[in-house]
């Protein structure tokens, strides 16, 4: 199993979840984080470091949200590595909590 990064991180890439990684999972794109499901080792370190609550263990993804499992692996092979915390991005507090990012997320 992995953890997998969700809607919410859309608009708002908060980076405080990579710093714990101890594999280097996390991989940057404009605006969202994946989570490379070949390289998670299922530690649980992130999911509790994200201060929106958009990471999940794979089986526990929300409800309408199981997409979101293929496009981290999808995006975790074309995007790179991030390891340190940088800002969020910087109208990210106006995004926190509304659904439906999706159409929003910049590849």
């Amino acid at each position: 199993m992995t953890f997998v990064v969700t809607d919410n991180c859309i608009k708002c890439k908060y980076t405080d979840c990579v710093e714990v990684c101890p594999v280097d999972a996390f991989h940057e794109g404009p605006n969202f984080l994946v989570i490379d499901p070949d390289e998670c080792i299922d530690c649980t370190l992130c999911e509790p470091e994200c201060p929106i609550n958009a990471i999940y263990p794979e089986d526990d993804v929300p409800a309408g949200q199981e997409g979101y499992v293929a496009l981290n692996a999808e995006l975790a092979k074309a995007w790179p590595v991030i390891t340190e915390r940088k800002d969020g991005l910087a109208d990210a507090k106006d995004w926190e909590g509304k659904p439906g990012k999706l159409k929003l997320l910049e590849r």
